[in-house]
């Protein structure tokens, strides 16, 4: 909140400095009595104006959004219409005066193309047209001018002329914040993306070999692993959701060990300790499981007696503290220290700094993974996930997509 405050008030504060609130009055709740000062009730009625302005343009500029924000925008200006265009058109229109849009937009090529307002008169054969007078404020974001704000008044006013760029700047901020949003959803897909394709065609091949394998020896127990298959691949690739719950992870997680013990027999085991009251706890989708396949991998490798692997989910107060031990070859903790900063990324490295890089983008950088490692002593993951998060909720069950 602060942070929009912030930018709020650069671009709010200059209006009421120069004494420019002309809009609506809205009857103000009793509640309000004790702000005293004109000043102070202007200030408030402004943020809050703002604040309504602002949700719809944080999902870009679109014409719905723009329709649900020119209202209160307009009422920040105090103006007679006002509109709000992309590259090519009109996307909302409010207040009188509608007639001018394509005058508008003929106008608009030369701010839309270098960046930079303008003032100019309007031709209205209308004697009794209201509309005179418009200042155009291009909206912008990393120097890209995405369409613009325009006002429109019966005369020309310096007042409007400095309000509606201090407007554009603010509208222009929440645009940059929604760019911002859809640039980390693009990259959460992104990096999902990647562990699907991190999913080893070898495992795919080797899972489909063993349950062949036991088609004629063991029919139902092929039934059960091509069930297990076929839940492990459907969760892995579902399409909706950046979140999940901890048992729907961990249910995943254990078809895909039900398919590696199958191929492995009894030189893998793997223990669980999970307590039931941190099961419904969110977390980033694809998760866990990629930490347990890389327990696995360096379980087994170079090894030809037993493994053993543990995974422990325990209740930590505030916290879920998920614990995933392998007893296998380990690594060198400089190697590792490369491969969570993304210098190197050898077969199985992926998985691990994808991994720690969305914990810290979700929780902030005192939830990356801690790894404890050395050659040949095993590697054990402790991975924090806080219980209660604001923006971070599960899909839901998969029973239940």
């Amino acid at each position: 909140m602060s942070g929009f405050l912030a930018g709020l008030c650069v671009a709010v504060l200059p209006l009421l400095a120069a004494g420019f609130w002309i809009g609506r009055r809205t009857a103000r709740p009793a509640s309000l009595g004790d702000l005293g000062t004109p000043v102070e009730h202007a200030t408030f009625q402004t943020l809050h104006t703002a604040s309504l302005a602002a949700p719809p343009l944080r999902a870009g500029l679109t014409e719905e959004t723009a329709r649900k924000s020119a209202r209160r925008l307009r009422t920040l200006l105090g103006t007679d219409a006002l509109c709000l265009t992309d590259q090519k058109e009109v996307l909302v229109w409010d207040g009188v005066g509608g007639h001018h849009r394509g005058e508008i937009m003929e106008r608009l090529a030369g701010p839309l193309e270098t960046g930079r307002g303008e003032a100019f008169h309007l031709k209205c054969p209308d004697p009794d047209c209201q509309v005179r007078w418009a200042v155009v404020a291009p909206l912008t974001v990393d120097d890209r001018v995405h369409g613009a704000l325009v006002a429109c008044a019966p005369r020309e006013s310096a007042v409007l002329v400095r309000a509606a760029g201090e407007v554009a700047r603010w509208v222009s901020v929440q645009l940059e914040l929604a760019d911002l949003d859809q640039s980390r959803t693009r990259l959460i897909e992104a990096e999902i993306k990647a562990l699907r394709a991190q999913i080893s065609p070898h495992f795919i091949f080797n899972s489909l070999a063993v349950i062949a394998s036991f088609v004629r020896t063991d029919p139902e127990r092929a039934r059960e692993l091509l069930l297990e298959f076929a839940d492990f691949t459907r969760y892995s690739f579902r399409r909706h959701g950046d979140f999940t719950t901890l048992a729907d992870e961990l249910h995943a997680i254990d078809h895909y060990l039900a398919l590696v013990r199958a191929r492995f027999g009894d030189r893998l085991s793997v223990t669980l300790q999970i307590a039931p009251e941190v099961l419904p706890v969110a977390l980033p989708f694809l998760c866990l499981q990629p930490l347990v396949e890389n327990a696995v991998k360096h379980g087994l490798e170079g090894k030809t007696d037993k493994s053993h692997i543990s995974i422990t989910a325990q209740d930590a107060g505030a916290e879920a503290l998920v614990v995933i031990e392998d007893d296998g070859a380990g690594m060198d903790p400089a190697l590792l220290r490369r491969i969570l900063a993304g210098e190197v990324s050898p077969s199985g490295g992926i998985g691990l700094s994808n991994v720690d890089d969305r914990l810290r983008q979700v929780y902030g950088d005192d939830y990356g993974l801690v790894i404890e490692t050395a050659v040949g002593a095993g590697m054990k993951i402790t991975a924090r996930l806080p219980k209660y998060q604001p923006g971070v909720h599960s899909a839901g069950r998969l029973s239940e997509e």
